[in-house]
This record gives structure tokens, sequence and C-alpha cells, in this order.
């Protein structure tokens, strides 16, 4: 058995949950894997960010997220409201954040020393909800899905820009 990995890099936004369409890049990995039937396994590298499978929506909403991401928003919403204070989660707790304060790049974490830079426990639940990973077929060489499917690459952690891995590895002969 052949593996095969590679990784695509997702830039993120503030202010709001970030979906990519990562669909492309993926068919191209399997295509550069040489690998001709096996499985293909797309897994998030961050405890913020989720990896799934849906159909391409073509309408859009003023802010720029599709019908499908901004109904799964409201949805989340729901289950797991927006942090935007202290009592919203027990996360993140006062150990967690010492924990932060210590390491050698915690300015990169906590801008200003602003504690509140943490409050992403909605972003952590969200992602464990809809799953850090997918595992798709390969078939004579090509990744198979249907013609409306598209792999998406969430990153629910509004609370700042970043620069995220998706990692990619193809199995098979």
């Amino acid at each position: 058995m052949a593996v095969y990995k590679d990784r695509v890099i997702v830039e993120t936004l503030a202010d709001k949950p970030t979906y990519t369409d990562v669909t492309d890049e993926v068919r191209a990995i399997v295509a550069a894997s040489g690998i001709k039937e096996g499985i293909v396994t797309c897994i998030s590298q961050h405890t913020t960010c989720a990896v799934f499978t849906e159909e391409y929506d073509h309408d859009h909403t003023p802010a720029g997220d599709t019908f499908l991401q901004a109904d799964l928003n409201e949805g989340l919403d729901v289950v797991f409201p927006e942090q935007h204070d202290w009592n919203t989660y027990r996360y993140p707790g006062l150990a967690h954040f010492e924990a932060v304060e210590s390491w050698p790049d915690a300015a990169s974490y906590l801008p200003g020393g602003d504690r509140r830079a943490l409050w992403n426990g909605d972003a952590h639940l969200r992602s464990t909800l809809v799953g850090g990973s997918v595992t798709l077929e390969v078939e004579a060489g090509a990744l198979q899905m249907n013609g409306l499917a598209s792999i998406f690459f969430v990153d629910y952690d509004r609370t700042r820009e970043r620069t995220r891995k998706l990692r990619v590895i193809v199995m098979g002969e």
C-alpha cells in the first residue's frame, strides 16, 4: 500500500466563521499521489476547525456565506452561542489563561495581554460537533464525489485572522 501526504494552507478571517472550499486542492493532491484505488483523508490540524462535505450552494448572503453555511451557522448558534463574556462557557478557565500566558509566543494568542482573545469556547465545541476529518474514495486515480459535492474546511474561531493547515493523506494502490 502506498501513502502520499500533502497539505492545504487556508487563510481565515476574524469576526466570523471562515468557510473555504478545498475541493480543487484535494483533487490535485489525489492526482499528484499517483494512487489509483484507495481513500483520501482530510484532517484539520486545529481544534477550532472542522472538515465536512456539503453540496455546492450557488446562493450567497450579503456577508459572502453560502445559504447552507449561513443556515449551519444559525443552527450552531442555537446549540453553542458565540462566546461574548466570561459566563457563556466554563472554558477558558484560569488555569488555561495562566498556561497560555507562560508560552514563549503568548502575545500571538493574547494581543496586548487581553484574555478576551481566548473567548472561543463556542469554536471548539462547534468543530467537535461537526468533526475534524473526512474520508472519501479514490477510484481510477480520481476523487469520487457527486457533481455538486464540495469539501469544506471551516474555522469557527472568529477571534483573529490565522493561517491554518489541512492535512491530506492519500492511501491505496
